[in-house]
């Protein structure tokens, strides 16, 4: 299959590239700053073609967009994200941050998105797959307000587009990961890490690769596999 994830140069991305790739299919990633990140997967991967694509700028992601029946895609992977998961408590954080996050990560989301399903209802056929975060049905960590608010609105249209188009043999499901040691987090405080980890059942933090398992089974998967969420959390929302 031909497989389209946006923010793959690194991180998550990166590893659900590899992922993806090792198991025989097509992967085209959006990259933006990670040049050399970029280069490395195509050598390690002659499968993989990157794409480049700032979310923040409105022509890339219109260019992308207008990509998506050229490349003939069966798969697209909503993983991008722009901005940090931990900023301030609510009442800290500029209202004008939320528009931003929003203007960043969730319009160029669902502007790719809408190309996808008009391309996916033409050959019949289609899966998105959108990462969200283990934070929308746990305890979510303090300070992600943006962040959280962000995957919630996805969270709702990844139910939509499940509901929508199931009778064009198009799925929408979603994974979501408990917090993660990237470069997205990177700027989290040890402390609060060490701590998460302390109260971890494993105590040990989700890593990428095990992310990226879930998509790869997703991709997988039957298309009676609808509108599902695969929580990696460890079992810690469960009372």
């Amino acid at each position: 299959m031909n497989v389209l994830i946006t923010g793959g140069s690194s991180g998550l991305g990166a590893a659900i590239v590899r992922k993806i790739a090792e198991a025989g299919h097509k992967v085209y990633f959006t990259f933006n700053s990670s040049v050399e990140a970029a280069e490395l997967l195509v050598q390690q991967f002659p499968s993989c073609e990157p794409v480049r694509c700032d979310f923040k700028n409105e022509y890339d992601v219109n260019n992308l967009k207008d990509q998506i029946a050229m490349l003939d895609i069966d798969v697209l992977i909503n993983n991008a994200y722009t901005g940090a998961v931990i900023k301030s408590h609510f009442y800290k954080i500029p209202a004008t941050d939320f528009l931003k996050g929003f203007t960043d990560n969730v319009m160029p989301t669902i502007i790719i998105t809408q190309a996808a399903i008009s391309h996916f209802r033409k050959k019949k056929f289609g899966k998105i797959i959108t990462i969200l975060t283990s934070g929308l049905i746990s305890t979510p960590p303090a300070g992600s307000a943006v962040y959280n608010a962000n995957k919630a609105y996805l969270q709702q249209l990844a139910k939509i587009w499940a509901v929508e188009n199931a009778r064009h043999n198009i799925v929408s499901n979603s994974v979501s990961p408990a917090l993660m040691r990237t470069a997205l987090t990177e700027d989290v405080d040890e402390r609060v890490l060490d701590q998460i980890i302390e109260n971890h059942p494993l105590k040990a933090l989700l890593t990428p690769a095990e992310v990226a398992d879930a998509v790869l089974f997703l991709l997988n998967a039957s298309q009676q596999i609808n509108g599902m969420d695969i929580v990696l959390n460890a079992a810690s929302n469960i009372k």
